[in-house]
């Protein structure tokens, strides 16, 4: 009889057990050789969604450079999530020692994370801003058949070809009066594709006065991940869906939204945020 008591609570246990090896935030050092180090977060229910949760991939800015992994906490989804904005979705986040983002190990963290953590390889989606939006271009362009969809904030790309970039739902944002990445960067990538008439899955925002930070209050709205998720390397023809926008009048609430006595996120890159 006590044999039987203990293989129920045994059986009751596992769950628990099981998801224990999932960490709500967990920080991966030196796992890549030669890599990114990178956080990983875990949404409420993984332990049941598993397979079946899609992955975001975060690209932060020149700003947040450097070796100690809590500076790319500072901005961006994982900042969102501690603010109360429910993201389900494993949230990858690399930190970039310095210089360009490498697609290469940009990918390396990614097939690490799959390995080690079950998501749905049908539904990952990267975004960033400034030195992260340059690396969203890159990454999605070098990688179309991997990324469902991409959003690039105030960046540009390094491509020498950015017509792969043609066959990825693909969302620019760039304000006008950007003094530290010049809107033209992202026009190029724009230009590019309408040239080719490979343009069928883009979609681009110039807002007019805006500066180099205020695109980061995107990373705050619901919207933006509804957007991401919409979308799904399975839908045949992978089209762009447009019946999400945002306009910039929605960025005044995006942080009080969530938790209205948190403190506003740091300032962007350097910048200003004039919101």
């Amino acid at each position: 009889m006590n044999r039987f008591f203990f293989l129920l609570l045994l059986v009751a246990l596992m769950p628990v057990a099981a998801l224990a090896q999932y960490d709500f935030l967990t920080a991966h050092r030196g796992v890549i050789k030669g890599g990114y180090d990178f956080w990983v977060y875990t949404p409420e229910d993984y332990y049941y969604s598993q397979e079946h949760t899609p992955v975001v991939i975060f690209l932060h800015g020149a700003s947040l450079c450097g070796r100690d992994i809590n500076r790319s906490r500072r901005y961006g989804p994982l900042d969102a999530i501690v603010r109360g904005r429910e993201i389900p979705a494993l949230v990858i986040v690399p930190q970039n020692p310095g210089g360009s983002w490498s697609p290469k190990k940009v990918l390396d963290v990614l097939d690490w994370t799959r390995q080690h953590y079950p998501c749905d390889s049908t539904r990952v989606y990267v975004l960033g801003m400034s030195l992260g939006g340059y690396g969203t271009m890159d990454f999605a362009g070098t990688y179309p058949d991997r990324v469902a969809a991409a959003l690039a904030m105030c960046g540009g790309s390094t491509l020498r070809d950015v017509q792969p970039l043609g066959q990825v739902p693909l969302w620019i944002i760039h304000g006008t009066a950007d003094r530290a990445v010049n809107v033209r960067e992202s026009k190029k990538v724009v230009a590019a594709l309408e040239a080719e008439h490979n343009d069928s899955r883009l979609r681009y925002d110039w807002w007019q006065g805006a500066n180099h930070g205020a695109p980061a209050r995107v990373f705050y709205l619901k919207k933006t991940y509804q957007w991401l998720f919409s979308h799904c390397l399975r839908e045949e023809g992978r089209p762009l869906h447009r019946d999400i926008t945002i306009d910039r009048s929605e960025l005044k609430n995006a942080y009080t939204d969530m938790m209205k006595n948190a403190p506003k996120p740091e300032v962007i890159d350097g910048e200003e945020d004039e919101l």
